[in-house]
């Protein structure tokens, strides 16, 4: 029989009600198009790190939708009555725990702790199992840290091999090796030590043989091209003197501060180039080569064929022929995880107890492995029955957000301007937050946060009150969910309507930012103009009693047509045109629209509003039609979700994310404190502003029946007044 399915509408869409076991194991057969989330990030979100781990069993940083029904699974294995996990608590009675596996671990945690008889168990008490049991030597989990060994040499050998091969981290958090790694530390043992072995018969000069083999390769090259010359030379006499050196070579070096070990003769030939010439090892030779040919003639022709002052050609095949097996031998050495030993280290660790005991302390460690299980299904369970009904409600639906619970995705809440923000999402990457947010339709306030040399980002919804406050770098306090608080700094805007109200306010506001700008230009015109007449009069006075007793230069002749009474500054009519024009409008509007009000009698409510609506009413359309395509999914979907529907941020739901500044319930307002606003309240202002609106509206109508008589009484004045008046 198919499952009956609870709805209910919250955000503009239908989300799954998920309210008893029933549900929670029929959860496979519903579509996954009608969970509200496929996928969620392990970091950034209100729940335990470790539970997110635990649900993520592909360990890739998210938990999917099959991560999901997994755990569901496992839950209907191990609860009596899987709808428990729904109500959440970080303890469970052992009576609701079905599986018999799980059940004997957790009364083994609770005798460990000394508490056999208990009937319940909690999070506290499988956090202390787990934490000793973490600590011991051995604690199941394959990996053994040095001092897991109680043995010196077996203490030495782990770390020598983690110094080799590396380490991995035991459940106690040190450094230690597992199975592989052991083997493969010994294996590159084996590989050197059989190396070593192989050596004992390349030495064909017993311990000497490395001395006489480094001394060879010092001067191997020069021999053969001095022996290669000397042959040379044989063949054909004429090119005995250039293979000796150009002259220009030697030229080139008389100009120069010499050394013996200068690069320029050690470039030279070994030693004069003749025609079957034996090598000398000492007397007339390159000075740059002296020192390495006494070495080679001590440490390697000594040793093989005896003193002597000079080489051969054949005599130098001999001692190359000897050192060929050991410089063979040499070249072949392997590259280890071992090379950092010396060589009877490595002899040593090769025939040596350390290996077996090693791989039996990894054996004994991995034994205890079943125990640990036992103890990680506990924490399992519990950490499933404490977070698993929080995951469904912000992964399946988003009941936590849409109840205001606060969503899991919602970090924290940040104070700015009067206001509380919750809606605050952290921001990991800020390229996919800058592509996505525009689509959001939400206004946006980028903060970065610091705390204690910390520096994290957020992004914060503006969904109540106005912007006028909010700007690039205004600060503010942000608290996160574990009540740390953090420094906060807006650093970016990302601009939409916020809400209808402050929609209706928009034109006003624009035009009284017009007005203030209109009247700040004049005054600074103004005041410019004011300082240069000043400064023109202070230079003026300044130069009295400064002029020469000079005569006069005479005056120019007026010219004609121009007033005796002197020059006149001319008047600017551009400006008394304009002012005249904005002053009868203004009056012209207010008595018109007064005017119109009063000739509607009752009806002058309804006028009033129609005004406002021409006014406001594009705007607050405007604004109205943008809050509805407010979406939470673009933000969460910059944060790793895979958001699987439009989790629209109701119109309405604004107030609920972004509180106002209002008075603690039961405050009052004194007007005794000296530091008290002794204005009247904002309503007094409201009640005279209808009361002033009357009463121009009632002279309005007064004034559009007594304006005619009074002009035509300013007319007949002015003809019967004297001419000279005129």
């Amino acid at each position: 029989m198919a499952h009956t399915w609870h709805f209910f509408v919250a955000g503009g869409v239908h989300q799954v009600s998920i309210r008893s076991g029933a549900d929670l194991l029929a959860l496979r057969e519903l579509d996954q198009k009608l969970w509200v989330a496929l996928a969620m990030p392990n970091v950034g979100v209100d729940v335990s790190p470790e539970t997110m781990d635990m649900l993520d069993a592909d360990r890739d940083g998210r938990v999917r939708a099959p991560d999901i029904l997994a755990a569901i699974d496992w839950i209907d294995a191990t609860w009596k009555d899987p709808g428990t996990v729904l109500e959440g608590g970080d303890s469970l009675p052992l009576a609701a725990i079905k599986d018999p596996k799980v059940l004997a671990a957790a009364r083994r945690v609770l005798a460990d702790l000394g508490k056999p008889d208990a009937t319940t168990i909690s999070i506290a008490d499988e956090a202390a199992v787990s934490k000793a049991f973490a600590g011991t030597k051995l604690n199941g989990d394959g990996i053994v840290p040095a001092d897991s060994a109680e043995d010196a040499g077996v203490r030495t050998a782990i770390e020598e091999a983690i110094a080799g091969v590396g380490s991995k981290v035991d459940r106690s958090g040190k450094p230690g090796l597992d199975q592989a790694l052991a083997d493969a530390f010994f294996a590159d043992v084996d590989k050197r030590a059989a190396w070593l072995a192989a050596g004992a018969a390349a030495r064909t000069l017993g311990d000497a043989t490395a001395a006489a083999a480094d001394a060879l390769a010092a001067v191997r090259a020069k021999l053969d091209d001095f022996f290669a010359r000397c042959q040379l030379a044989a063949f054909e006499p004429r090119a005995a003197a250039a293979l000796n050196g150009q002259d220009a070579d030697f030229v080139a070096l008389a100009g120069k501060s010499l050394a013996a070990g200068d690069d320029d003769i050690a470039r030279l030939p070994l030693a004069r180039i003749e025609a079957g010439r034996a090598a000398p090892l000492s007397g007339p030779v390159n000075p740059a080569w002296a020192a390495r040919l006494a070495t080679f003639a001590s440490a390697c022709v000594a040793p093989v064929l005896g003193a002597r002052d000079e080489l051969t050609a054949d005599e130098y095949a001999t001692i190359v022929a000897k050192l060929a097996p050991f410089e063979a031998w040499r070249a072949a050495r392997p590259v280890t995880r071992a090379d950092h030993l010396d060589d009877a280290r490595v002899a040593a660790l090769a025939a040596g107890p350390e290996r077996a005991k090693i791989n039996a302390l990894i054996a004994a460690d991995t034994a205890l492995e079943a125990e640990y299980a036992a103890i990680a299904s506990v924490a399992k369970l519990l950490r499933l029955q404490r977070d698993f009904g929080r995951v469904l409600r912000n992964f399946v639906n988003f009941s936590d957000f849409y109840a205001k619970r606060d969503g899991a995705f919602q970090a924290g809440t940040l104070y700015l301007d009067g206001r509380a923000f919750r809606l605050v999402v952290p921001v990991g990457d800020a390229g996919k937050h800058a592509t996505l947010a525009p689509m959001s339709s939400t206004y946006l306030a980028y903060c970065d946060i610091t705390r204690a040399g910390d520096k994290k980002a957020i992004a914060v919804a503006v969904t109540n009150g106005d912007a006028d406050n909010i700007f690039v770098g205004r600060n503010g306090v942000f608290y996160d969910r574990a009540g740390l608080d953090w420094d906060a700094t807006v650093t970016k805007i990302v601009a939409n309507p916020i809400s209808v109200r402050e929609a209706f306010w928009a034109p006003y506001k624009k035009l009284v930012r017009l007005i203030e700008e209109q009247i700040n230009k004049r005054a600074s015109d103004a005041e410019a103009e004011s300082s240069t007449k000043i400064a023109s009069a202070a230079a003026h006075v300044g130069s009295i009693g400064t002029r020469t007793a000079a005569p006069a230069a005479p005056a120019a002749p007026p010219a004609a047509g121009a007033a005796a009474a002197g020059p006149k500054k001319p008047v600017d009519l551009s400006i008394i045109a304009v002012l005249s024009l904005v002053i009868t409008s203004v009056v012209g509007l207010v008595v018109a629209v007064a005017t119109g009000l009063l000739r509607m009698g009752v009806w002058a409510p309804l006028g009033v509003l129609a005004l406002l609506l021409t006014i406001s009413g594009p705007s607050m359309l405007l604004a109205w039609m943008k809050l509805r395509q407010r979406n939470l999914g673009p933000l969460l979907d910059a944060n790793g979700w895979a958001v699987n529907t439009r989790a629209s941020v109701n119109v309405s739901f604004g107030a609920a994310l972004t509180h106002l500044s209002a008075l603690p319930r039961g405050a009052t307002r004194s007007l005794d404190d000296p530091f008290a606003d002794k204005g009247r309240p904002w309503k007094r202002y409201v009640v005279l502003a209808v009361l002033l609106i009357t009463a121009a509206s009632w002279y309005a109508g007064k004034l559009d029946r007594w304006l005619p008589k009074a002009a035509r009484s300013v007319e007949i004045l002015g003809e019967n007044a004297p001419a000279s008046r005129k």
